[in-house]
């Protein structure tokens, strides 16, 4: 039997609720996994958008089989709190929203490392709850929405993960913002009808024209 995921540690108000992904989006991923990788004798190349098959040896220049590959990303996160660091604007925009909205993060990992996480965005100020799980995030975020009367919004980088919520909830606003890497160039992209948010200024911008939209 499958286990449910429990939500009951998010507790929301009669306000708009705009949930966030945590990796690329509010925590830099890409690039200090990639220096994470190089510490290792590691180096991700580039070629397309997946880590299994580009992760190769600095030595060889062989590709890290699976086991490996996976072995890596679960020590990065387990090391995360060394390595990450808030985007651009994240803390203070988020701040700003605070104030008239409900914010959640809601972070694709393994849940066993939900504390690592938790308090690298406690030390940066960023204290609102979060919810770490590797299911599809469009079911979370309609159990979270529960088909309340409010605006909604979701912020990530990966078109799957904006397709999960489109499927899932209805007139949320999907933005997509993700880091100008050459990994994420070679990534999918989201369809039609999905914003894209350049930076957290820009994001904030639209996200105001959503839950305001007389004040546009």
């Amino acid at each position: 039997m499958t286990e449910i995921l429990d939500l009951s540690h998010v507790r929301l108000g009669d306000r708009p609720l705009v949930v966030c992904d945590v990796d690329d989006v509010v925590l830099h991923f890409a690039a200090p996994f990639q220096d994470f990788l190089r510490g290792e004798g590691h180096e991700l190349l580039p070629r397309s958008f997946r880590l299994t098959g580009n992760i190769v040896s600095t030595e060889t220049r062989i590709a890290l089989e699976p086991t490996e590959v996976r072995r890596l990303i679960e020590a990065f996160f387990e090391a995360q709190e060394n390595w990450q660091i808030p985007t651009d604007l994240v803390v203070q925009t988020l701040e700003t929203l605070s104030k008239d909205c409900d914010v959640v993060f809601l972070t694709a990992m393994p849940p066993r490392y939900r504390e690592h996480r938790r308090r690298l965005l406690d030390r940066i100020g960023l204290t609102f709850p979060m919810i770490a799980s590797e299911e599809p995030k469009g079911p979370i975020m309609q159990r979270l929405h529960a088909g309340r009367p409010l605006p909604t919004v979701f912020i990530d980088d990966m078109a799957h993960n904006l397709h999960s919520v489109r499927d899932h909830v209805a007139e949320c606003l999907l933005l997509h913002m993700m880091p100008d890497s050459p990994l994420h160039l070679l990534a999918p992209k989201p369809a039609e009808g999905i914003a894209r948010a350049t930076d957290w200024a820009h994001a904030a911008e639209l996200i105001r024209g959503h839950i305001r939209p007389e004040a546009a």
